[in-house]
């Protein structure tokens, strides 16, 4: 997928800078910015703390304004939030009120969508997210995993034309986190979608994407582009072979050359095959 076909979402010169009213200083978050994610694809953003890759991920949801360059989503120029964008959060954010069901729902009934087509696609997604039987459970009653596959079907319900992922699995435990990554994977294999993906954590991003970014320290630009040549369907153990192990090293070499020249702190001795990368931005 990386590097051909139909370009999905087109960036250029993206420059994003915040204002900090306390200190009356204007703060460069994102410089010239140029990026292309072609449709189907899976690209992963990772990068040091505050590099600005959320930043780069709520401006192409239109949720912030961008101060130089362009971002077109199939060459419509995005100057708000809209329905052809939806974004999964860190946290699941599901409606406590509301059923699994009626969660998954909302984004249909805002749209006035009540249909037996609407119905039904309600369905599809619960069942392609594992989630069958749970239909009428409240959120209170699910697992932190279990919320975010709820989470997950929300967004896809939705039917964007690219789904914005900023660190889905962060809050889980380890262990659910990488069973989580292999879901998705099935999931995203079924649905075809064009998948956004932001994450501190290298080995997620290799095992998910067809390519990883790799941005530079604040302010943010690319320092590298890697293609994830491991061929699909992929299962947790290609995590611990030597081509898998040998990505993760190069993304990491990166990362903390650029944490080191940022003058953030970082241990001397870096593990020579780091399992992480380092805190979210």
């Amino acid at each position: 997928m990386a590097g051909g076909g139909k370009v999905k979402l087109d960036a250029k010169g993206v420059v994003i800078e915040y204002y900090t009213p306390r200190t009356g200083r204007r703060v460069l978050a994102v410089d010239n910015l140029d990026l292309q994610i072609y449709e189907g694809e899976f690209l992963a953003i990772c990068g040091p703390s505050g590099c600005g890759k959320t930043t780069f991920l709520n401006a192409v949801d239109g949720l912030l304004p961008i101060n130089g360059g362009e971002i077109r989503l199939d060459g419509k120029l995005i100057t708000k939030p809209g329905p052809d964008r939806a974004m999964v959060f860190q946290q699941a954010s599901l409606l406590p009120w509301r059923t699994v069901r009626k969660n998954v729902a909302y984004p249909l009934e805002l749209r006035g969508q009540r249909s037996k087509e609407a119905r039904d696609r309600v369905q599809r997604y619960i069942s392609l997210v594992g989630l069958e039987g749970f239909e009428e459970a409240y959120p209170h009653e699910l697992s932190g995993g279990m919320q975010q596959r709820a989470n997950l079907a929300r967004a896809l319900a939705a039917d964007p034309e690219i789904l914005l992922m900023d660190e889905p699995f962060a809050a889980l435990d380890a262990q659910t986190r990488e069973f989580m990554q292999q879901e998705l994977l099935k999931v995203w294999s079924q649905t075809n979608k064009t998948v956004l993906f932001i994450t501190h954590q290298i080995d997620e991003a290799i095992f998910l994407a067809d390519r990883v970014v790799v941005m530079s320290a604040r302010p943010g630009r690319i320092k590298a582009i890697f293609d994830i040549d491991i061929p699909r369907p992929r299962t947790l153990h290609v995590k611990r072979e030597p081509h898998f192990l040998k990505l993760m090293d190069d993304v990491w070499t990166l990362i903390e050359e650029e944490v080191r020249k940022s003058g953030q702190f970082l241990l001397d001795e870096a593990p020579a095959k780091a399992p992480a990368a380092v805190v979210e931005d």
